[in-house]
Formats: C-alpha cells, structure tokens, sequence
C-alpha cells in the first residue's frame, strides 16, 4: 500500500490537485493512510468521519428520504455524499466511502463486506460497488482504501 500512496501523492502534487474525504465505514483510514505520507499537505484538504446517518444528514447534507429509501449504505447514499462534500471542499477530487465492515449489521440484501466508493473529479462523478467477502473488519476497511487509491490513480490517467 505504500508504494500505491507514494505514487497517489506525487501525483496529485505533480498536478497541482487536492483531495478531500468523506468515510463511513473506513472510520478514517483512508486519511490516516494519505496523511502518512510527508507531503500530503499539499494535497489533502480534509477528511470526514461521517459514520452515523445523523452525521451523514447533518455534516454532509444527504437527505433523510434518501438514506430511509435506500440506506445508508446503497449507491444513492454515496452519490449524495461525493456531491454535497465536493460543494462543501471545493477540492479538485472528492472521495465518499459507505459500506459494511462488520462483523454484524449485514443484510441479505446488504451484506457484511458491501461497500461503495464514490470519486468526483472535475465534473464526473463514478461509483464503484464492491463486495469483499467474509474476511473480516480489518480486511474489508483495508482493502477499501486500496481500492479507493487504486480508483483514484486510474481516474487521473
């Protein structure tokens, strides 16, 4: 993971870009994991924890109808997420996280591993759905981070 963040701040620095954050179900590991890396002040705006639903409605704006329609962890959820923090950041790259990590509170419909992450850059918004299998907390909130560098890194290709 090193090499991939490493590689993501240089990057973004080359180009001149900032980043801001919004996690759910990664509880902030994504920006420990940019913030790491000596020279990421140059690049990272903010991150936000927005891991309860209240958060998500008051920090970031998503509507109530929309996560009681969906949940909190459903592709419109992320989608309003990405959005409303691009418009709070003014970043030039905005990543939302929402999912399930576990052990409990998954659904048949929603099960435990399920995660979206939303990337906006310019005036493009893309969400990808995962479903990293059973095998546990740790290793779905880590494998989320490398996605969402790996998202990241391929956007700006």
């Amino acid at each position: 993971m090193k090499k991939l963040l490493n590689k993501l701040i240089s990057t973004l620095r080359n180009k001149k870009l900032t980043i801001s954050l919004a996690e759910s179900c990664t509880g902030g590991m994504l920006s420990s994991a940019l913030t790491s890396v000596s020279g990421s002040s140059k690049i990272f705006s903010f991150g936000l924890i927005t891991y309860s639903e209240e958060s998500k409605i008051k920090i970031l704006n998503v509507s109530k109808i929309i996560i009681s329609r969906y949940g909190a962890v459903s592709k419109e959820v992320c989608l309003a997420m990405v959005s409303n923090l691009n418009k709070i950041s003014k970043t030039n790259i905005s990543i939302a996280i929402t999912g399930v990590a576990g052990p409990s509170g998954g659904t048949k419909k929603k099960p435990v591993g399920l995660v979206y992450i939303g990337i906006k850059i310019k005036n493009k918004i893309k969400i990808k759905k995962y479903l990293f299998k059973k095998k546990g907390r740790f290793y779905i909130q880590k494998n989320t981070v490398i996605e969402s560098l790996n998202l990241i890194l391929n956007a700006l290709k």
